[in-house]
């Protein structure tokens, strides 16, 4: 979630409209406890009871794991629904747009690394996930100064996958779903790879043309600044102008210094 809090904006006061969507009094009246953030706060929240739910009873209790795996999808659900309603009613908010990433991160990490410390999932794979989305997050920071990395096709396929592939591991899946979900485990690091290194391009990429752009805007700043100071002091075809009246007023005075001179000496 982007923007800035709708809030700020002020509002008119009015109710929203009943029926359809919310009319544009009760979009401006946005606040931090709006449907959008709600959501990423209950995400915040499934992410301690889904680690308890997956943990119950040594983590191998297919009940358990069950209820896990309910906590998980309700998570990545209303990943898919509070960035929704927050562009479509314009329910941004600064906490939203720091909150709702981490809860992206903490779920699918959580999910990763105790699946790993139950011997569900290798560690390589959770290792390549995470370094992944911690590389991308700081790749963000980078370049945020000269732009924003758009969010990709390949990008959101990529959660779909790790969500789907994570999913089918918290349940207690035998023979071929077994089977099914490490390769649907695989596409899912397949794609992590693949959309990392564009990311990766698409940075560099950003970053040349921000530090090209921010050059050329210092070169158009100094040329402004010199026609400035020409103006004030006169451009070089004034001053040029001007050399001719004042070397000759130089060349008389000179002259008359000389008479002077030798007058005195007779």
């Amino acid at each position: 979630m982007t923007g800035v809090p709708a809030s700020a904006a002020g509002g008119s006061g009015a109710k929203p409209v009943r029926g359809g969507k919310l009319g544009t009094a009760a979009v401006n009246q946005a606040s931090l406890w709006n449907i959008a953030n709600i959501l990423t706060m209950v995400r915040l929240l499934l992410v301690p009871g889904f680690v308890l739910l997956l943990f119950h009873d040594g983590g191998y209790d297919p009940v358990w794991r069950a209820f896990a795996w309910a906590a998980f999808a309700v998570a990545m659900i209303t990943d898919l629904f509070d960035g929704h309603l927050a562009r479509a009613y314009n329910l941004v908010t600064d906490f939203g747009k720091i909150a709702d990433p981490i809860a992206d991160k903490a779920i699918m990490g959580a999910a990763l690394v105790s699946l790993s410390i139950l011997g569900d999932l290798p560690w390589w794979i959770t290792g390549v996930i995470l370094a992944r989305e911690l590389g991308i997050t700081l790749m963000r920071f980078w370049v945020i100064r000269h732009a924003v990395i758009p969010a990709s096709r390949g990008g959101k396929l990529k959660t779909l996958a790790q969500g789907t592939a994570a999913g089918m591991y918290v349940l207690v899946l035998t023979g071929p779903l077994a089977t099914l979900r490490f390769w649907v485990m695989m596409v899912a690091v397949v794609l992590t790879v693949v959309t990392g290194l564009d990311y990766v391009r698409q940075a560099v990429v950003l970053r040349r043309q921000g530090l090209a752009a921010e050059r050329a805007a210092a070169a158009e700043r100094a040329a402004a600044a010199t026609e400035a100071l020409q103006a004030a002091v006169g451009t070089p075809a004034d001053a040029g102008a001007a050399a001719g009246p004042v070397a000759a007023a130089t060349d008389v005075r000179a002259a008359a210094e000389a008479r002077g001179a030798a007058e005195a000496e007779r």
